[in-house]
């Protein structure tokens, strides 16, 4: 169907939910965790990006109602 897809997850090659290629994609599904384990690692290997949304130093999360308000906002087109 076209659509590019998003982890939402802290890894290697994380890029930061602003970056210029993510954000020229057409069109993107974005793919959440459960709050506390997150994204299984056979999913977050298996989507097309993997996105982190920058935070203060000693933030290391958001729950998934929160991660889910600012990706949206930020990813809408």
């Amino acid at each position: 169907m076209g659509f590019k897809t998003v982890a939402m997850a802290l890894h290697d090659n994380t890029v930061d939910i602003d970056d210029e290629k993510l954000n020229s994609e057409d069109k993107i599904a974005i793919i959440l965790g459960t709050e506390g384990e997150g994204l299984k690692m056979s999913t977050i290997k298996s989507a097309d990006y993997t996105v982190r949304i920058p935070m203060a130093e000693g933030v290391d999360s958001l729950n998934v109602a929160a991660a889910s308000a600012v990706a949206f906002w930020q990813l809408r087109k």
